[in-house]
């Protein structure tokens, strides 16, 4: 179909249907969103093969594997690491380093979550230093509220910086074909900026939670011997993940997918460590790969149906100038950063990745746009308790803390939330509009 005739029908108007319904239950919860995932991609094909848009042959071909096979990978390798004690042993040492100072407490727990939220995806991050961060707020006799929340705006900031930092990069990556150092390299930078003028907004945000020290700091209640439980398995792990870490810098030289680098990390721990099958593929959260799935499988009927080529030739007449590039670029962080705030924003990178990439066809220089969209998605997170599944399990750990006045509301997250989210926008956009020319 020629650009100059492509105009909305019956089929896009059927395939946007069921999305937004899908979407709707989705976002509503009055269905498991894995099973309204399901549902939506059921019908997407059903109703693609009755009206000739569709076919389960394309369904499976929209299925990006890459993304499920690495997020699975890593589940598995972190499920191997999690009893060794490692994450234990690092969060001792970091209240050890606070030396009974809480606003330094906060910045280093803080720093540390951003740090492994950039190799680990920063939702296993925040499940694993959550109930360590109430344990060691308790000991200092310390309100765990601000500690939980800034872990997982951080996290989520520090997620943004790696290719396998959060699953919207993995999706652009794949999507895109950026390597793991292409990614570093250009969101790294920024992320610094980002992160820094985060946590300074978060210590005055926190301020009267905060004292400037606490008189009953004692280091005998962080036990470092009592905190690694298995040092053989830690030192296979080790070792497992140097293998990994050290593939994702170079995997796009040797042509390896960032799936299959996780894999072999994977095997070789499956051979070193030798855990039981059935209990290691348990870890495995199984239901968030089949959302996936099923979110490809809808969005990849709309692409079928034409409608996304409509946006993406729409959006096209105003992207082929620089100048009208970069403010298409500008308004993606934010629009996305809002719409990622309201609901998750896995479906709004799943939707938005087939729109650019329709924009290569059309002649746009379709690069800055990858990184507006990671940044927009991952800043956005931060606006709301339910912007990003982090958020979710901070909000969780303070209910169950039992301390007086440490339960996340989700107004108590908005005062917060959004003023960081904003800041954090606000520099990304200055950098953005600075080095448009690093970005393209």
């Amino acid at each position: 179909m020629e650009n100059s005739t492509l105009q909305f029908n019956s089929e896009m108007a059927i395939a946007v249907t069921i999305l937004l319904l899908s979407y709707g239950l989705i976002f509503s919860e009055r269905l498991h969103r894995t099973s309204a995932a399901i549902l939506g991609a059921v019908s997407m094909i059903g109703v693609g093969m009755i009206m000739g848009f569709y076919s389960q042959e394309a369904a499976i071909q929209s299925i990006d594997a890459n993304t499920l096979f690495l997020l699975a990978a890593m589940m598995m390798v972190v499920a191997m690491l999690r009893p060794t004690g490692l994450f234990e042993y690092t969060a001792i040492i970091i209240s050890r380093l606070s030396k009974g100072s809480p606003r330094r407490l906060l910045i280093l727990l803080s720093l540390a979550v951003s740090l492994i939220s950039m190799v680990l995806d920063n939702v296993t991050t925040v499940i694993i230093f959550a109930p360590l961060t109430v344990l060691i707020t308790r000991i200092l006799k310390l309100n765990p509220m601000p500690y939980l929340m800034a872990e997982a705006m951080l996290s989520n900031v520090g997620g943004i910086a790696t290719l396998v930092g959060d699953p919207p990069n993995i999706m652009i990556g794949s999507a895109a074909n950026i390597d793991f150092t292409q990614f570093l390299i250009h969101m790294g930078p920024p992320i610094v900026v980002i992160w820094s003028g985060s946590v300074a907004l978060l210590l005055f945000s926190f301020r009267k939670l905060l004292p400037a020290s606490v008189d009953h700091f004692s280091e005998q209640h962080l036990n470092l011997d009592q905190a690694i439980q298995d040092r053989s398995t830690l030192t296979k792990m080790l070792i497992t993940l140097a293998l990994i870490i050290g593939l994702f810098f170079i995997h796009h030289h040797l042509h390896l997918y960032p799936a299959y680098v996780a894999f072999l990390g994977l095997t070789l721990a499956l051979v070193l460590v030798r855990p039981k099958p059935e209990e290691l593929f348990g870890e495995v959260n199984w239901s968030v790969l089949i959302f996936f799935a099923g979110l490809f499988a809808i969005v990849g009927g709309v692409e079928s149906s034409g409608f996304l080529d409509l946006l993406g030739h729409q959006l096209a007449a105003v992207s082929h100038d620089p100048n009208q590039l970069m403010m298409v670029g500008l308004a993606l962080i934010w629009v996305s950063a809002i719409l990622s705030a309201i609901v998750d924003n896995i479906p709004f990178t799943v939707t938005m990745i087939p729109i650019i990439v329709g924009l290569e066809s059309s002649g746009v220089n379709i690069t800055p746009l990858w990184w507006a969209l990671a940044l927009g998605v991952g800043l956005g997170g931060n606006g709301t308790h339910i912007g990003a599944t982090a958020n979710l399990i901070a909000v969780a750990e303070s209910e169950k803390s039992g301390v007086e006045g440490a339960r996340i509301t989700p107004l108590e997250w908005m005062k917060v939330g959004l003023p960081t989210m904003f800041t954090g926008l606000i520099l990304a956009s200055l950098l953005y509009t600075l080095f448009f020319d690093f970005f393209s």
